[in-house]
């Protein structure tokens, strides 16, 4: 209150907006005048525009009389711009610099705040500025000179060799066809700095008149900032509120934000990121990192988040590799992309991906070459699959980024089984395309281990492995020495049915459970961080407990019948591969983890009415053991089942037969007469899975 009763307010002015000059009005700030130019004498002066731009040049008269002038100076440079001769096209007709060239740049993109201002008679008239230009010397005329000098000196090259000037030789031409330009390329052809130049060079300049301080024009023009009525019906813009007619007068500056770099459009800050789903979170962390541990992704999510959520979030979007998630390929090169490099499509690319990734299941180390030869892609691609999730070493290949994280495997035994499962599926598919060798299935062993989890060495874990089976065999010892002297103590031990006692002979081959990480490899027989002896619950010679048997029995049945019914004939291969599937599908902890050895998996399959095919395949084939083992449902109550049994007949007395053989085949045993057509229709039902 102190200091409001000593400033006291004195004067009260209107202010008044006028209208008339509303998006004329530009500001032009020009340089410090020299002495020797005159903004009067408008004689020699011209102005031309580019309104679209917003751009200005203004030529303006120097007072070559003024004795702050250097004539000899002024005339070296017309001399170096014009030469010798003088024409219509001389930049100095006068043969004197008597002329200076200002070119504007904008001084603010946002001049929405500013006004020009005239008081008059106690009142205050505002003209909103449609631009602010800034006037700056323009050096042109150097460049003009630069090319006269080029030209001369040409000139004097080309007298002295006139005479073979005067030869015509002949030279070679290069035409070259353009490609059809793609949208992305168009895209990028609009957004370029050249071309941005020749459009703005496209537009015509405007030549203006300029009329000085003191002309009638100049006069009658700025009668024009004064608001041209003063009643309230066209002033009701400022017959506002005091807060309301500030913010009019200075609205919030927006200038702050528009010249802030912008951010790429695939980065997000933070911020941003947390107040999308979880899901979204969880696939753009992923898609700009490509490779990290489930801790970091964990503490980039923020501290509540629910890490039973994060996992199911993640194996929608990522890979686990060497206890390590790494996005999937489908999410880095989406359905109709190409490769910027070679133009390949997002199919080629997202294979030779994942045979990258699954190269790292198996080892720590991937050779560039080896990966070039399978994929049969542009070293440019290989190279981005391999910066993605390694590290090139010199002399050894290219090193899995990030060391082996043996925390989350022990933590999640079961999400671990069902990636392992995930990648059985991978590799099946990437046999079969790329038609991989057994040296390319096989990981190269090397000579040191840089980051190995498991400090346990190749004879330690026989000496594990020998300890393991003499202690089993000394339990078998036993019970079998009790079972035999209860047989000797009982009257009835004639009739006993010794054979029904099944004891192993041969510990040292105790069945093992169903191989489904397919090699040994990384992390002394750990495959994508599972160890063989992890498992809820671990079967014991090939048998499960007991009270577990039956759930087991049921589930396994159930998924043989469903599969026979949709696929009649099967190898041993393919159904493993199914049934590899079918776990990956199950939620963690099923009955069916427990451990399916073959030999379990072949009984069911015979127990649900499947019969096995001996086909004769020729001893030189390069089939593994389980590709040659053929079953297939013999009744499967549909209209096909006498066709496909004379069909399997055929097929177990050879592995080879002709078309009309088994046309013929069929009419006699069936009783019809088959066209070619419904041969093929027999065939496909009965063999789709092979067909």
């Amino acid at each position: 209150m102190a200091n409001e009763e000593d400033d006291p307010i004195i004067q009260e002015i209107d202010v008044f907006l006028a209208r008339s000059l509303l998006e004329k009005l530009y500001l032009f700030q020009y340089p410090i005048r020299p002495a020797s130019m005159t903004y009067d004498d408008v004689t020699h002066l011209s102005a031309k525009i580019k309104p679209k731009q917003q751009k200005v040049e203004l030529e303006m008269a120097i007072d070559t009389l003024n004795p702050n002038y250097c004539r000899s100076k002024g005339e070296q440079i017309a001399l170096n711009v014009d030469g010798t001769c003088t024409d219509e096209t001389s930049t100095y007709s006068s043969k004197l610099m008597d002329k200076q060239t200002f070119c504007s740049s904008q001084a603010a993109s946002n001049v929405s705040r500013y006004a020009a201002a005239i008081y008059k008679k106690g009142e205050l008239h505002l003209t909103p500025l449609h631009g602010i230009l800034q006037l700056r010397p323009s050096f042109t005329y150097l460049d003009k000179a630069d090319a006269k000098h080029r030209e001369r000196e040409a000139a004097n090259e080309g007298g002295d060799s006139s005479q073979d000037e005067a030869e015509d030789d002949v030279k070679q031409i290069t035409v070259r066809f353009s490609r059809p330009e793609t949208e992305q390329a168009r895209q990028r052809r609009v957004q370029s700095y050249e071309f941005l130049q020749k459009r703005q060079a496209e537009e015509h300049w405007v030549h203006l008149h300029y009329y000085g301080l003191k002309d009638s024009r100049s006069e009658h023009e700025r009668q024009y900032l004064f608001s041209q009525g003063h009643g309230l019906a066209e002033n009701t813009e400022l017959i506002k509120s005091p807060s309301e007619y500030l913010m009019m007068l200075m609205p919030p500056s927006v200038e702050e934000e528009n010249d802030k770099p912008m951010a790429p459009s695939n980065v997000l800050s933070m911020a941003q990121l947390r107040t999308l789903p979880l899901a979204d979170q969880i696939k753009i962390l992923m898609k700009n990192v490509k490779v990290m541990p489930f801790a970091n992704l964990l503490s980039l999510l923020g501290s509540g988040t629910d890490p039973t959520a994060v996992l199911r979030c993640v194996q929608q979007v990522a890979l686990l590799v060497q206890g390590n998630w790494v996005v999937k390929s489908d999410v880095l090169y989406p359905k109709d992309t190409s490769s910027p490099h070679s133009g390949v499509p997002a199919e080629v690319l997202c294979r030779g991906r994942d045979f990258v990734m699954w190269k790292f299941t198996q080892d720590r180390w991937v050779v560039r070459k080896e990966v070039a030869a399978v994929t049969k892609l542009c070293p440019e691609d290989v190279k981005d699959f391999l910066e993605h999730m390694s590290v090139a070493r010199i002399n050894k290949g290219w090193e899995f980024m990030l060391p082996y994280d043996e925390d989350f495997v022990k933590k999640h035994p079961d999400i671990v089984q069902r990636q392992q499962m995930l990648w059985m599926g991978i590799q099946a598919k990437l046999e079969k395309v790329y038609n991989l060798l057994k040296e390319h299935l096989t990981p190269k062993k090397q000579e040191a281990q840089s980051a190995h989890p498991l400090l346990v060495s190749g004879e330690q874990r026989v000496n594990m492995a020998k300890a393991k089976v003499k202690q089993n065999y000394g339990q078998l010892e036993k019970e079998f020495q009790k079972q035999k002297a209860e047989m000797k103590s009982n009257d009835t031990s004639a009739k006993t049915d010794v054979p029904n006692i099944r004891i192993k002979e041969e510990p040292v081959s105790v069945e093992e459970p169903m191989d489904t990480s397919a090699h040994e490899g990384l992390n002394n027989g750990l495959v994508n961080g599972l160890h063989p002896a992890q498992g809820s619950m671990d079967p014991v010679n090939g048998h499960l407990p007991g009270g577990c048997m039956d759930r087991v029995a049921q589930e396994l049945k159930a998924f043989v019948s469903s599969t026979f019914k949709k696929q009649f004939v099967l190898t041993l291969s393919e159904l493993k591969r199914l049934f590899n599937l079918h776990l990956a599908s199950l939620p963690p902890g099923h009955t069916l983890f427990s451990g399916i050895s073959d030999k379990m998996l072949q009984d069911m399959v015979l127990d649900t009415g499947c019969k096995q095919i001996l086909v004769p395949f020729p001893p030189q084939t390069a089939a593994s053991p389980d590709e040659l083992k053929v079953y297939a449902l013999w009744e499967a109550g549909d209209t096909y089942d006498q066709h496909r049994q004379v069909l399997l007949e055929l097929f177990s007395k050879n592995y080879r037969v002709r078309r009309n053989v088994i046309q013929s085949q069929l009419s006699q045993e069936c009783g019809e007469d088959l066209n070619k057509q419904e041969v093929d229709r027999v065939l496909k039902v009965s063999f789709c899975s092979l067909w």
